[in-house]
């Protein structure tokens, strides 16, 4: 029998209604560490979409702790929640990830570097706040130079992979991040957008919860998010983790 961390990850399905002669975005959705993908359809996230007619065909995935501990969230994305259900249709793909669900997106970025076009980050977990307050400390992920010893820690190779990240490079998926002010989370949030342009980074008064989440989501749709990719060039497939 296969333990829950190596079977499939659950997923939901929720489709935009066909739209002829349109380009679809694929947009995998990550839940918090306590949370269900259930939520994204019962705070609104999904209708948020619909009522802007988005060609966006969106994928809730029940992206639960165990895989973060087994270390396989990235390849479990990959396969249960973008390999299963992309199509030639999909323009573009994104990740949108809330507090641990931003980690995970993040990771499958690192990992898979070329599959995806973007990624919304809602007060992302980046490390413990020890970590976090340290390199702020420290000057910010500029100065901050990752600890050699413990080159195999997930905490250090995600933050050693935003330190590496440029907005500008092509190569890399674009990266939009949106936070509350009184999250307890608010410094790690204020550590990435420092290597994102501003106009990429969205924060307002609120905390780490799903009505700040819930805001910043309309906000970042309505200022345009997903506004060009039904017709931004021919449709493709994405080739990154088919194995």
């Amino acid at each position: 029998m296969m333990s829950q961390t190596a079977a499939t990850m659950r997923t939901i399905r929720a489709p935009a209604p066909p739209q002829a002669g349109v380009n679809r975005v694929l947009l995998v959705m990550l839940p918090g560490a306590t949370d269900l993908p259930e939520g994204f359809l019962r705070y609104g996230f999904v209708r948020a979409l619909r009522e802007r007619q988005l060609p966006v065909d969106a994928v809730l995935a029940d992206a639960h702790m165990d895989y973060y501990l087994q270390r396989n969230i990235g390849e479990r994305i990959a396969h249960d929640a973008i390999i299963r259900t992309r199509t030639r249709d999909h323009r573009q793909i994104w990740l949108m990830g809330i507090s641990l669900g931003g980690m995970g997106a993040l990771i499958y970025a690192r990992d898979y570097p070329a599959a995806i076009d973007g990624m919304v980050l809602l007060a992302p977990f980046l490390g413990n706040r020890g970590t976090i307050a340290g390199i702020a400390r420290g000057g910010g992920l500029n100065a901050w130079q990752p600890d050699a010893g413990k080159a195999q820690d997930d905490e250090q190779a995600l933050l050693a992979w935003i330190k590496a990240y440029r907005y500008d490079d092509p190569a890399s998926p674009s990266i939009h991040l949106g936070y509350g002010t009184s999250d307890r989370f608010a410094a790690a949030s204020e550590l990435l957008a420092q290597r994102l342009p501003a106009a990429h980074v969205t924060a307002m008064p609120g905390g780490h919860d799903w009505d700040t989440w819930t805001r910043l989501w309309e906000g970042l749709l309505d200022r345009g998010l997903f506004a060009n990719c039904a017709t931004a060039g021919a449709p493709q497939v994405h080739a990154g983790a088919n194995s």
